[in-house]
């Protein structure tokens, strides 16, 4: 018996490590990877209480939902690392195909977030370490699911697997179901490379062929999502010309 309840059955390729109550298990993972840790370490807590989104943003982190972050070291430079955030949105969404009704509607809306029925349902935080001479160090890939409860103030609407009739599904449930799909796809990007994870991925994208507005550190850009580029950038078509974005917020553009 683990810390939180049920001890998961993971494939032999990670190592649980099984918490209670901690501010943030990135902030845990990432402690561990720096006395050493191995590639597949993963930390699961029952409860955050100063759990973290992109950008900083807090991550409401009650009893019940899923809260792990893994330990990753990958043979790769940095840029080719952060395909892993697409990786596991898929791992997410698999994990989630399996156990929700079959009618479900399942999204992935760049760059990070799950989505059940239009609203948010889980969100991915890949945070990077570097070493001497600039060389990635390790990954910490963080993943939150809403699994019993979701917050009611989130910018973006949030639901929760039992409020879309997900049913008795715990978080041990869905920890299990994502470790295996992790892995599977892990295997085949080390194998095929990023290509099969940005198709399988655009196959669910949101509002893919619509008109978005993206938030940025700068301003706002607005225009048709197009697709993804070869390094997971988002395509947005404006007066003819695409625009790859790194980074921002994608909402649905208001109508004229």
């Amino acid at each position: 018996m683990s810390a939180v309840g049920r001890a998961p059955g993971l494939p032999p390729a990670f190592r649980l490590v099984a918490l209670g109550r901690v501010e943030s298990t990135n902030d845990a993972a990432r402690e561990l990877a720096r006395e050493g840790a191995e590639d597949g370490t993963l930390v699961w807590a029952l409860e955050q209480t100063k759990g973290r989104g992109r950008q900083g943003r807090a991550w409401a982190s009650p009893p019940g939902n899923l809260y792990c972050s893994l330990v990753l070291r990958p043979d790769c430079v940095l840029a080719r690392a952060s395909e892993l955030s697409f990786l596991a949105a898929l791992a997410v969404g698999g994990a989630l195909g399996a156990l929700m009704p079959p009618l479900t509607d399942l999204r992935y809306k760049w760059p990070n977030d799950v989505l059940l029925n239009g609203r948010k349902a889980a969100g991915i935080l890949l945070e990077s370490e570097v070493g001497a001479g600039g060389a990635l160090a390790f990954l910490v890939l963080g993943v939150g699911v809403n699994v019993t409860s979701s917050p009611r103030d989130a910018a973006f609407p949030a639901t929760s697997m039992r409020e879309e009739g997900g049913g008795a599904a715990e978080a041990a449930d869905v920890l299990e179901a994502f470790a295996r799909q992790f892995l599977a796809w892990t295997d085949r990007w080390l194998d095929e490379g990023f290509a099969p994870v940005r198709a399988a991925w655009l196959t669910r994208a949101w509002r893919l062929g619509e008109r978005l507005r993206v938030e940025l550190g700068d301003g706002a850009a607005e225009g048709t999502f197009r697709g993804l580029s070869a390094e997971g950038l988002l395509e947005l078509e404006q007066g003819g010309a695409v625009r790859r974005i790194a980074a921002g917020d994608v909402r649905a553009a208001r109508a004229a």
